[in-house]
């Protein structure tokens, strides 16, 4: 295993029936990186997850996940990992603090402090209240953090913005960027392509599954097609051209009215990651 890698996956296969599930899945996740698997439901992305955290162990092919095949894990092996399943696996009955300090028990490390994690997230006011009086916002970033107590290197991430509203959406984004300044190496499973723009350094699009494309959001862009200008322009009524922009100076009734002072708007646009996805794999996300 390269020592700049933190996963290394090479021809994994898994199926919970006879028909293939995923099906010869390859690729790296380099140290330090914010990697995200995007594609529909039932896609295969929280499979793989399972598969890359130990929880499915009999799959074909090898899953190098720390240096440690998943196959045939050792107890220190959740010691370095962080895992934020969509769905709170938290006791409502307790308090914050008391889930907090509860989890940590669980690890030989002692970790990171409890109240300054609630302090990060905003619930620090709240540590004493029972997890049952929080909305849904709340929740989401306590088992955020709860996944972040023993100071994993390696943090997996379902979903952590589904059903939150812009404002908790923005504090997660932000949190999981801090955690990547930290060193942390993230993996998200998403289907929410604006996340994975956002966030991820590089996306693996998985499609009935397969990785149909792996790159960086950025050159998967690109890669669909250049960037558009679009222009409108007073001629006794408004109207409207575009060209390509590396077009542009070749463009000469753009020329003639910029020179005029004939433009009354102009912007550009490009393909969105969800573009992308739709074009390379004929399928939608919803």
């Amino acid at each position: 295993m390269s020592k700049n890698n933190k996963i290394e996956v090479t021809d994994v296969s898994f199926s919970y029936t006879r028909r293939p599930f995923i099906e010869d899945i390859t690729f790296n996740v380099r140290q330090g990186e914010i990697f995200g698997f995007l594609g529909p439901s039932g896609a295969g992305k929280s499979t793989l997850q399972k598969i890359l955290t130990g929880i499915l162990r009999k799959y074909n092919g090898e899953a190098i996940v720390n240096g440690q095949s998943t196959k045939s894990i050792t107890d220190d092996f959740y010691e370095a990992i962080g895992v934020d399943f969509e769905f709170t696996s938290l006791y409502e009955k307790m308090t914050a603090i008391q889930n907090l300090t509860f989890f940590a028990s669980l690890y030989k490390n002692k970790g990171r402090n409890p109240d300054d994690l609630l302090d990060r997230v905003g619930l620090l006011g709240d540590k004493n209240k029972k997890v049952s009086e929080f909305s849904k916002g709340m929740k989401s970033r306590l088992n955020f953090i709860k996944a972040l107590l023993h100071d994993p290197d390696l943090i997996f991430l379902d979903e952590p913005t589904s059903g939150l509203d812009p404002t908790n959406s923005r504090i997660m984004k932000d949190l999981i960027l801090q955690e990547q300044d930290r060193g942390k190496t993230i993996i998200i499973t998403t289907h929410n392509m604006q996340d994975a723009t956002e966030l991820c350094d590089r996306v693996a699009f998985i499609v009935d599954g397969k990785i149909k494309a792996l790159d960086s959001p950025h050159n998967l862009i690109m890669r669909k097609g250049a960037i558009k200008v679009t222009y409108t322009y007073m001629d006794g009524i408004e109207k409207s051209r575009e060209c390509l922009i590396h077009e542009i100076a070749n463009d000469r009734k753009l020329a003639e009215l910029i020179k005029n002072n004939q433009i009354t708007s102009i912007h550009s646009s490009e393909p969105t990651l969800n573009d992308i996805f739709i074009d390379l794999t004929g399928r939608k996300l919803a």
